[in-house]
């Protein structure tokens, strides 16, 4: 947890509690009680100042995601949000955001900074190639960190990327980890939240949605409906987070990696 001395000198009122709150697999987020009433939250970890870019570069396109208050390179202190039960309500909103987020356009596919989730890096490299882009700095990020078995698949997808991906999308700015618990439904609709942004193909976002189960029907009511061709498409950026999941997490999101692979007839 941050020091309460350094949130303390950042808010500028004593802490009166602090309260752990759920997520976080990579870092430590709490809310914090100040004396003078206000509610915030904080957040620690080895990343936390490029998020904050993230999130600011979320807000400037209009859409929902808490304000950052405070940054420094190991504490970010965010805008408290009072969170409610998903809602059709809450994904239509979310359908409006994620919109409004994606018709922000970059000139290239990727973002200033490397990031990461934990050990897994995230090249981020600026590229006019989005299948090039796709499979270098996302597929083959770490082949050495893969089983040899599901690296040598992996490769051999990446040969021919070109075919299963769009070769121009715009260069959609992306939430990059959008999964129904990077999202905040509140009153006033829903907020993006954990981002790891960058630019690309906007239905990389929608893929992930998808990952665990499809968002409600509200949440494609508003943001509208995928191309044809979206199973495979779908299937192509899905394979990423599936990679992160075995990295991190092991050999239990095996199984996933395998039925992306298999459904790319790899």
């Amino acid at each position: 947890m941050a020091d309460r001395a350094a949130l303390e000198a950042l808010l500028g009122a004593p802490v009166a509690r602090v309260t752990p709150l759920q997520g976080g697999d990579l870092s430590e987020v709490v809310r914090v009680a100040l004396s003078d009433g206000r509610q915030v939250v904080a957040k620690t970890g080895p990343r936390v100042a490029t998020e904050a870019r993230m999130l600011a570069a979320i807000a400037a396109t209009g859409a929902p995601a808490p304000q950052v208050i405070a940054a420094t390179e190991g504490l970010l202190v965010l805008e408290h949000l009072s969170e409610t039960r998903a809602t059709p309500d809450g994904w239509a909103a979310l359908g409006d955001g994620l919109a409004r987020l994606h018709a922000t356009t970059g000139a290239a596919y990727g973002w200033p900074e490397v990031y990461a989730f934990g050990p897994a890096a995230i090249p981020n490299g600026a590229s006019g190639d989005w299948p090039g882009f796709w499979a270098e700095r996302r597929l083959l990020a770490w082949p050495e960190a893969l089983p040899a078995d599901i690296a040598r698949r992996v490769e051999a997808l990446a040969l021919r990327l070109s075919g299963l991906v769009p070769a121009n999308p715009p260069a959609s700015l992306l939430h990059g980890d959008l999964w129904s618990g990077n999202v905040l439904f509140t009153g006033e609709g829903a907020a993006l939240i954990d981002p790891a942004c960058y630019h690309g193909d906007a239905e990389v976002d929608l893929a992930m949605l998808d990952l665990f189960g499809p968002p409600h029907p509200a949440f494609r009511e508003r943001y509208g409906a995928p191309a044809p061709g979206w199973p495979t498409r779908r299937a192509a950026y899905q394979l990423w987070p599936a990679l992160v999941h075995m990295r991190l997490f092991g050999g239990g999101y095996r199984s996933l990696v395998e039925r992306c692979l298999t459904a790319l007839g790899a």
